[in-house]
């Protein structure tokens, strides 16, 4: 796989390279084209879905080959919400620890 093979698997899913992605949203995105370019839906194109196809796998063998980070620094910037929370700690709203007077 090259880099540009990943882009044109990105481009055709109308995906674009800065999206965060998830294995969910790829799946739904390729079921949406399959059933979009399929046969029985009036477009009998099978080049079209071969070529489909074979971008979800190129995509899927990406995605099973990425390496994940577990530091700290990625996982707030995985979960922006945990992060404001660690970041806000001090203040009372943020905490929970707001007492009615």
């Amino acid at each position: 796989m090259t880099y540009a093979d990943l882009q044109a698997a990105l481009h055709l899913f109308s995906l674009h390279e800065g999206d965060l992605l998830t294995i969910r949203r790829i799946k739904e995105r390729h079921r949406c084209l399959v059933k979009q370019h399929h046969p029985d839906h009036g477009a009998a194109d099978p080049e079209m879905i071969r070529q489909i196809n074979a971008a979800h796998r190129l995509l899927m063998e990406y995605l099973q080959t990425y390496r994940f980070s577990f530091t700290e620094d990625e996982f707030y910037r995985q979960n922006p919400e945990e992060h404001l929370r660690r970041q806000f700690s001090w203040d009372p709203v943020w905490s929970g620890r707001l007492e009615e007077k």
